[in-house]
C-alpha cells in the first residue's frame, strides 16, 4: 500500500513540474511578444541630398597609353672609343646639345692633311689660270686643275663629316634617361647611349568604339588621369584614325595632353574622358544613394511619418538636423524613409544620373541606407557626406562655392 502511495506522489510531482514548465515557456514566449510588439523601431542617423537640377558634362570614357609627343633612343653614328660624356641621367638637355664625344685623333690628322691638299690645289689652280690667260698652258690643264681642287675639297669635307660624326647630339630638347655607356668604351654604329623624352606635352592612344565616332572631332578637349576619378591632365584630340579595326570594330585616337607637373610617363596606364557639349536640368546623385538589388533599383527618401500632416519644409530638416547635432529630440514630426524605385543612366565623378524615379526637391539618403527599411525613422546628420571628398569631410573645411 505504501508503494503505490508514494507511486502516486511521484506521479503528481512530475505531472506539476511538467506543467509549470509548459506555463512557464508559454508566459516567456507571450511577454517576449509583447515586448517586441510594444517596442519602437530604432532611429537610424544617415546623411541626406536635396535632390535640384544641375549641369551634366557627358562624355566618353577610354582606356590609353601615354606617349612622349617626341621620344627616341638616341644612338651613337660611327665607332670608337668614348672620350667624354656630357650628360647625367635626368637632365634637362637643349636641342642640338653635344651628349657624348668619341675619340677623333686620327680624323683629326686627316683634317690637317685635307686642309693642305686644299691650300695646294687652290695655289696650282690659279697658276694654271694664269699661265692660260698668257697663252702659256692649254685649257686641258686648266680643267685638270680644277678636278684636282674639287677632288681635294671632296675629302675635306668627307673628314669634316667624320669628324662630326664622332660627337652625338640631342635631336630635341627634352628629359635624358640612364646613361648606358662608360668612358672608355669602344661602341658601334647603333649602339644607344640613354633615352631622350620630351615630357612638357605627352601623347595619349586610345581606342573608341565606331558607334562613338560621329562625336569626334579635331579639336575635341579630353581629360585624361591615372586613376579613374582623378582626370587632372587636360588636352585635345590631334588624330583620328580614318581606318575602323574590322577585328575589335575600334577606331584608333590620337591626343595631346599638358604635362606641367611632370607626373605623366611614357608607357603609363590612363584613364581618358572626351569631354562632349554640357546638357542642363539633368538630376544627378552621390552613387552612395542608390541600392542595386535583384528586384530593382531604389533610393530611400526623407518623409513625415503618416500620423503628421503637411509638407516636409527645409525649415524641418535644417531643425531635425541642428537637434540631432545637439544630441536632442526634434520638436517638430517624426522623419522616416520610404523607397523609391528609380531608372538610372550615365555614371561619372562619384555621380549617377537619374533618369526616372525622383523629382527636384526629394530629400535623398546618401549614407546610412544599409540599416534603413520602409518606415524606419531616421536622424538627419549632413556633418560626414561620403559624397564629398575626404578633405571637405574634415573639422573646419569648407564646401566648394563657400
Amino acid at each position: 500500500m505504501k508503494r503505490l502511495l508514494l507511486s502516486l506522489f511521484f506521479l503528481v510531482l512530475v505531472c506539476v513540474i511538467a506543467g509549470g514548465l509548459v506555463w512557464f515557456n508559454m508566459f516567456r514566449d507571450k511577454m517576449i511578444g509583447e515586448f517586441f510588439a510594444n517596442r519602437g523601431r530604432p532611429t537610424v542617423t544617415v546623411s541626406t541630398a536635396v535632390v535640384k537640377p544641375e549641369d551634366w558634362q557627358p562624355g566618353i570614357e577610354a582606356i590609353g597609353t601615354v606617349l612622349a609627343r617626341q621620344g627616341v633612343d638616341v644612338a651613337v653614328r660611327s665607332s670608337g672609343i668614348v672620350k667624354e660624356i656630357s650628360f647625367k641621367a635626368n637632365d634637362k638637355v637643349e636641342a642640338h646639345g653635344l651628349l657624348v664625344q668619341l675619340d677623333d685623333e686620327l680624323e683629326q690628322a686627316d683634317l690637317i692633311a685635307a686642309r693642305a691638299n686644299v691650300t695646294r690645289d687652290t695655289q696650282a689652280l690659279e697658276r694654271a689660270s694664269t699661265l692660260k690667260d698668257r697663252g702659256f698652258n692649254s685649257t686641258s690643264t686648266l680643267d685638270n686643275a680644277k678636278a684636282a681642287l674639287d677632288a681635294s675639297r671632296s675629302q675635306l669635307e668627307k673628314v669634316k663629316a667624320q669628324i662630326d660624326q664622332k660627337k652625338t647630339y640631342a635631336p630635341f630638347g627634352g628629359t635624358i634617361g640612364i646613361v648606358r655607356i662608360d668612358l672608355g668604351e669602344y661602341v658601334s654604329p647603333g649602339k644607344v647611349i640613354a633615352t631622350l623624352q620630351d615630357l612638357e606635352r605627352m601623347k595619349v592612344d586610345f581606342s573608341v568604339p565606331e558607334q562613338e565616332l560621329e562625336r569626334l572631332s579635331i579639336g575635341q578637349p579630353i581629360r585624361i588621369g591615372l586613376a579613374d576619378n582623378d582626370l587632372l591632365h587636360q588636352g585635345n584630340i590631334v588624330g583620328i584614325d580614318p581606318k575602323i579595326d574590322p577585328a575589335s570594330r575600334l577606331v584608333k585616337v590620337q591626343a595631346e595632353v599638358d604635362n606641367e607637373d611632370n607626373q605623366l610617363r611614357p608607357g603609363q596606364f590612363a584613364f581618358v574622358r572626351i569631354e562632349l557639349p554640357m546638357e542642363k536640368g539633368i538630376i544627378a546623385l552621390p552613387q552612395t544613394s542608390v541600392v542595386e538589388s535583384l528586384y530593382g533599383t531604389y533610393v530611400y527618401a526623407i518623409r513625415k511619418d503618416e500620423k503628421d500632416s503637411g509638407e516636409l519644409s527645409a525649415d524641418m530638416l535644417a531643425k531635425a538636423e541642428q537637434a540631432a547635432r545637439d544630441g536632442k529630440e526634434a520638436d517638430g514630426p517624426k522623419l522616416v524613409a520610404r523607397q523609391l524605385f528609380v531608372k538610372t543612366g550615365r555614371r561619372f565623378g562619384g555621380n549617377v544620373e537619374i533618369v526616372s524615379g525622383v523629382e527636384p526637391g526629394e530629400v535623398i539618403v546618401t549614407a546610412g541606407q544599409n540599416k534603413l527599411s520602409v518606415g524606419s525613422p531616421v536622424r538627419i546628420d549632413n556633418s560626414i557626406d561620403p559624397s564629398r571628398p575626404f578633405s571637405t569631410n574634415m573639422p573646419g573645411a569648407k564646401s566648394q562655392g563657400e
